[in-house]
């Protein structure tokens, strides 16, 4: 009798800013499969262009939407949905909204300044909620061991990559996004609420 009257769990939208954009990413993902990746190539790809056109500095932010193949997009979602919600939840939604934009521009802004080449992919985000993971239970006046461990395994895999695998992979754009990451860390105290109430669906 009484499993008869339990409700169903119902379905939340608990993390919104962090579903809403792996929503986008995949809708961008099909866009690009129907054109053959010629929308990804124009609008979700950041590199150095006029600073006439305004794709330019659209690109500067929108490249974290687009991704080179199922793979990749799929790869960067499991760590977004895995970190994005606890993120979330720590910092606010509004918050993790700002630090995905800033992870963005300094993602593109390093390959533009330094290496003078474009990058896609939310590869930075990635590495940026890394970073800023290992922050959990912050106290002022301690640094975190998880945060020193993770630093350095993150350098040194970012570091051997750039220097010896090489490829189509912006090991800077993974290390400026985890300097977000790092930064965020140190400045901005988390709020340990849940982010904008979850929407129920079903």
């Amino acid at each position: 009798m009484q499993l008869q009257n339990r409700k169903l769990p119902k379905i939340t939208f608990n993390a919104p800013v962090t579903l809403c954009f792996v929503f986008a990413c995949v809708a961008v993902q099909i866009a690009s499969t129907l054109t053959g990746g010629a929308s990804t190539a124009l609008l979700f790809t950041s590199r150095p262009g006029s600073l006439a056109n305004p794709l330019t500095y659209f690109c500067l932010v929108s490249h974290i939407f687009g991704h080179a193949g199922w793979d990749h997009l799929f790869a960067n979602m499991g760590y977004i949905l895995i970190l994005g919600p606890l993120l979330e939840e720590k910092y606010g939604s509004l918050e993790l909204a700002g630090i995905m934009l800033a992870s963005a521009l300094a993602s593109s802004l390093a390959n533009i300044f330094f290496l003078h080449s474009g990058v896609l992919g939310a590869s930075g985000v990635v590495f940026t909620f890394i970073l800023l993971s290992s922050f959990t239970g912050l106290r002022e006046g301690e640094i975190p061991l998880t945060f020193i461990l993770v630093t350095l395994f993150y350098l040194t895999q970012q570091l051997y990559g750039a220097l010896f695998v090489g490829g189509n992979i912006s090991y800077l754009g993974h290390i400026a996004g985890g300097v977000v990451g790092a930064i965020v860390g140190f400045v901005l105290p988390a709020q340990n609420t849940k982010p904008t109430s979850g929407y129920g669906m079903f």
